[in-house]
């Protein structure tokens, strides 16, 4: 017997299952009476709330209504104009000592490079009509999708916490000569918001994401003034050589990393736009939506970070409270004042743009993971991610905040061997053809890839990942070839080893499974 769809388990269909399959029982039948009862209830409140109630199944062409490119690109441009990526661009100058141009190099080719999958695969959103992470089962194969469903789930939590202290750090410096807010209240309040949002699901986030930027970049531009009327940003000098090189190397795979790291989300926040729409439209507004802010705002993290090394106020504040107390030299103290203790709750609440597509994501993620847990309404899956990493944040921010900021560096590798495999499985065995993928097939075992290559792939890439990183924590033997202090290529040999793997071991899979 063929298993079970999981579109059976949706909202739509439990009415239906419950009466089918309960005996003729007068106590069974009051039951099931209050069972639909129940059901219908949260319908209702549903309806009521604008609650998206819809799960992993593929979305209908009748329920694709979200024609706006706009929403497309703004999706991304309020999800990146943060302080988690000013604090990108900061480690420019004062970790890996590059000048300002060799940040502009690493910032704009890496991003570029990294923002390419994320606005290929919401092409495949509005074309299929299917969530990243089923759609990851033609892409890796059904076995190796999950696994990277599960990593994925690890990702959206623990990326919620280390985003989470942050904004709470910078809440906790306001007012420092009264009431200051207690961290773990600033973390109640960024995860508390972030709820609120992500709750009501797609239309609800693409409206709030679609302005959120606003004060974000008024708040940015006023940093800009301030650094320039401070007078302590300078380009720094040009250094050639191998030391040079690994900086660049360092910091554009960091760069990369953030960038692409909306990729295992692309297409959940495409599904609802018409699959007529124009596919190198899409690309090109998610494309400009994600390169305008990461280039701006890492960046003018980099300016910082270039006042920094010549400012001693700055730098105490930054050795102090980090990227935080950055902001807050720059704003607060011989400076703006109390407004500019405003100006620093705002950039704090910035980071809720950022957590929600975590947070929605996360639902979807945990759904398409294992059959039974599509049961579960997408909302309580929110939710629940939510409240585990309030549970994560408040112990790190105060026991164990470098080692989450570290551990997430480290997934965060992942990203390049799924997209060296998913890329490998499109173009060469798919010929690049939408037309090679039978959506039908998303909930099917027996018709989906099983993922015998992938998961080889997925472990080869990470022993690449292994040679080629280099951190404070592990140099591989690659990496710290590369310069006096070594250079991180831990994301480009992930991608190759991965490459090669797939496309050894995939023709062979075909040929003795069959798919």
């Amino acid at each position: 017997m063929p298993l079970k769809s999981d579109v059976e388990v949706q909202t739509s269909d439990r009415l239906t299952e419950t009466t089918s399959v309960l005996p003729q029982d007068d106590h069974v039948n009051k039951g099931a009476a209050s069972c639909n009862r129940y059901f219908a209830f949260l319908d209702a409140i549903n309806a009521a709330l604008g609650t998206e109630t819809k799960g992993i199944e593929p979305t209908t062409e009748d329920e694709r209504n979200d024609a706006s490119l706009l929403n497309a690109s703004t999706m991304w441009f309020s999800a990146n104009m943060v302080i988690a990526a000013f604090s990108v661009g900061v480690l420019g100058p004062i970790v890996f000592e590059l000048n300002f141009w060799g940040c502009v190099v690493a910032v704009v080719v890496f991003a570029f490079l990294g923002v390419l999958p994320v606005a290929f695969y919401s092409v495949f959103g509005a074309e299929l009509g299917l969530r990243q992470m089923v759609l990851s089962r033609y892409l890796l194969g059904n076995l190796t999708a999950r696994i990277f469903a599960m990593i994925n789930i690890i990702a959206c939590i623990g990326w919620g916490a280390v985003n989470t202290i942050a904004s709470a750090q910078l809440l906790h410096m306001v007012n420092p000569h009264g009431a200051r807010c207690p961290p773990w209240a600033g973390c109640l309040i960024i995860v508390l918001s972030t709820i609120i949002v992500s709750f009501f699901g797609y239309r609800v986030i693409h409206i709030y994401e679609k302005w959120a930027w606003v004060p974000n970049l008024a708040v940015f531009l006023i940093v800009i003034a301030r650094v320039r009327i401070n007078g302590s940003f300078t380009i720094g000098h040009w250094e050639e050589g191998a030391n040079t090189a690994a900086g660049i190397l360092s910091l554009g795979g960091i760069v990369f990393g953030f960038a692409t790291g909306w990729t295992t989300y692309a297409s959940d926040y495409t599904v609802y736009m018409p699959s007529t729409i124009n596919k190198y439209k899409v690309f090109f507004a998610v494309t400009a939506g994600l390169m305008l802010p990461l280039c701006f705002t890492i960046l003018l993290g980099a300016a910082a970070g270039r006042a920094a090394m010549n400012n001693e106020l700055y730098r105490y504040y930054y050795d102090k409270e980090s990227t935080g107390g950055l902001l807050y030299a720059i704003l607060v103290p011989k400076s703006l004042g109390g407004f500019g203790q405003f100006c620093c709750v705002v950039l704090a609440m910035s980071t809720v743009a950022n957590c929600i597509p975590n947070m929605y994501s996360i639902a979807l993620g945990t759904q398409s993971l294992w059959q039974p847990l599509a049961k579960v309404p997408r909302v309580f899956w929110t939710v629940t991610g939510n409240f585990v990493t309030l549970a994560i944040a408040i112990p790190a921010y105060y026991k164990f905040a470098s080692f989450m900021t570290t551990f997430m560096d480290a997934i965060g590798y992942y990203l390049s061997i799924y997209i060296g495999i998913s890329i490998s499985e499109h173009f060469v065995y798919r010929r690049g053809r939408f037309q090679n993928y039978i959506v039908a097939d998303w909930s099917s075992w027996d018709r989906l890839p099983v993922g015998y290559a992938g998961c080889a792939a997925l472990f080869v890439g990470g022993v690449g990942v292994a040679l080629g990183m280099c951190q404070s924590y592990w140099s591989g033997e690659i990496g710290r070839l590369i310069g006096d202090y070594g250079g991180d290529i831990g994301f480009e040999l992930g991608l190759g080893f991965s490459v090669i793997t797939y496309n050894v071991l995939r023709p062979l899979e075909l040929k003795f499974v069959g798919r």
